[in-house]
């Protein structure tokens, strides 16, 4: 078994971290730069830079943030959010990102996955999912534009498609669970892990250190991505590693 990956993710808007509840209701948490810097203290093992606002607003993540985070960190970080062409990725490569994640762009040009894998490799493209249960059609919907507009597309055969086009990775947040604290959605990623062979990270939910020990037993997942109960000092990186670690889960 690999080492299980603790992510926090930074939701940024005009360049402030935001965090909200289902995707409505966001709050102030604080300057990116410095939140990022707190969390490489703290022995996170990768961060995650999401331009929440980007492609609604129709422009273009905010480079000089980025940078200004990736100066902070010596993890591998990476960054989603307004990109809309492999020029947009390459761009924020150099800025220093590690990895891009691309979502409404991949749904509405789904060749962006391929053009992206052939240029920079595979380990550079996440595919980000933001998934809600649709209890009439009996499946995970995919959500787009900042989890604002609705798409017929299944997230798990949305995943499969992305993989087979070139995605390294998977990120994919369970938008009925996102900022409840109500625990992962164990039922969504044992699908996905059924269905792909790409690492997965989970996101959305987390509550409390058991949460991150049952979606690693669980589901499988390779990483595990939280935001309010990190940015609000309600756990700590440290904490959730020790507790998973006395739990048989292998942790860095």
């Amino acid at each position: 078994m690999l080492a299980k990956r603790i992510i926090p993710c930074l939701d940024v808007d005009h360049g402030r971290v935001m965090k909200g509840v289902n995707f409505v209701n966001l709050k102030d948490v604080g300057d990116p730069t410095q939140i990022a810097a707190a969390y490489q203290k703290q022995g996170a093992d990768e961060l995650v830079f999401l331009d929440i606002t980007a492609t609604n607003e129709g422009r273009k993540a905010i480079v000089e943030t980025i940078e200004a985070v990736a100066s902070q960190v010596f993890m591998p970080l990476t960054v989603g959010g307004g990109i809309h062409s492999v020029a947009d990725m390459q761009n924020l490569l150099k800025a220093g990102a590690d990895k891009t994640a691309v979502n409404s762009a991949a749904v509405n040009n789904p060749e962006l996955i391929t053009q992206g894998a052939k240029k920079f490799g595979s380990q550079c493209v996440v595919l980000a999912i933001d998934a809600k249960w649709n209890p009439e059609a009996n499946q995970y919907n995919v959500y787009v534009n900042g989890g604002r507009k609705k798409t017929d597309l299944d997230a798990i055969k949305w995943a499969k498609q992305g993989v087979a086009r070139g995605a390294g990775e998977l990120l994919v947040t369970s938008m009925d669970k996102d900022g409840t604290k109500s625990g992962f959605d164990i039922k969504l990623y044992q699908e996905l892990t059924k269905a792909v062979n790409v690492p997965i990270i989970a996101s959305g939910g987390a509550g409390n250190i058991q949460d991150f020990t049952d979606v690693f037993l669980a589901a499988n997942v390779d990483g595990a991505l939280a935001a309010s109960v990190f940015h609000f000092g309600e756990l700590t990186i440290a904490d959730v590693k020790s507790q998973l670690s006395q739990n048989g889960v292998i942790v860095r």
